[in-house]
């Protein structure tokens, strides 16, 4: 009980700091615009939605690419679009080895506006592929980051595949913990990690947990913040998810929370 007791203590003084001090601007790297939402959530309502939140940029890529493109019309100032290497939702099964993929890729990005590769699903035994090899040399040569939805072999193997590949890793790998994702920031200077939908790992009952905060404290400049619409529904669960991130940030220092919430995405893609 004491323990309780103190954990909400320390939730309410941190509350009460938080509340003192205007809300740390949120660069979202996690989001889509597929085509499911356009017609319940037209751009606008969408932008509103990010403006409610706080969310001054955000990493756009959809299914199809045609909705990132639509958001970055109405706010290019705000959204960063990034070009998944899906057509269709069916692309998810087999993209990886889908000859036709390069040259699709090659098409959108010849459009000037993207600024990288993914959101895509990939795991270690998928990587090695003709396919995968071209994309790769095509993301070095442009100069383009892969955001990859992967497991921590798919990691390693991409890594392997291409050294100088830059990789923004989705959900911290979604179920790593903070030992193995420590690992990999070690071995692999020019990976990130993104912690979209993982704010009940990283902070259970909103208090950041010691192992993920020393981490951070570690690796200041490798991490960054988001909250993933892949679903339609998701969007009105956008903002919840932002003040729970603003509430574990505001449990670090202030240098290191501004790092996470917005600037080291700046950093990998800068304005």
């Amino acid at each position: 009980m004491r323990s309780l007791f103190a954990a909400g203590v320390v939730l309410l003084l941190w509350a009460s700091a938080l509340e003192a001090q205007p809300a740390l601007p949120i660069f979202d790297t996690h989001i889509h615009y597929s085509a499911p939402d356009w017609g319940e959530y037209p751009e606008e309502r969408i932008l509103g939605i990010l403006d409610r939140a706080g969310v001054t940029r955000a990493l756009v890529s959809s299914t199809p690419d045609e909705g990132t493109l639509r958001l970055h019309r109405k706010d290019p100032a705000r959204i960063v679009p990034i070009l998944r290497p899906y057509r269709t939702r069916e692309d998810m099964a087999g993209w990886w080895k889908d000859q036709s993929m390069v040259a699709y890729l090659e098409s959108r990005l010849a459009l000037g506006v993207h600024r990288g590769i993914g959101e895509f699903h990939l795991h270690g035994g998928d990587i090695d592929t003709p396919v995968m090899r071209k994309i790769a040399a095509l993301a070095v040569g442009r100069g383009l980051p892969l955001h990859a939805h992967s497991d921590e072999a798919a990691v390693v193997a991409l890594f392997a595949l291409e050294p100088r590949l830059r990789v923004l890793w989705a959900h911290a790998g979604m179920s790593a913990g903070p030992e193995a994702v420590g690992a990999l920031l070690d071995r692999y200077p020019s990976l990130s990690v993104e912690l979209a939908l993982r704010n009940s790992d990283v902070a259970p009952g909103g208090v950041l947990d010691p192992a993920w905060r020393a981490l951070f404290l570690r690796h200041p400049d490798r991490f960054m913040v988001g909250t993933d619409t892949w679903v339609t529904s998701r969007w009105e669960a956008l903002p919840g998810s932002v003040d729970d991130v603003r509430r574990y940030l505001g449990q670090l220092p202030q240098g290191v929370a501004e790092a996470l919430a917005w600037k080291n995405a700046e950093r990998l893609f800068p304005k």
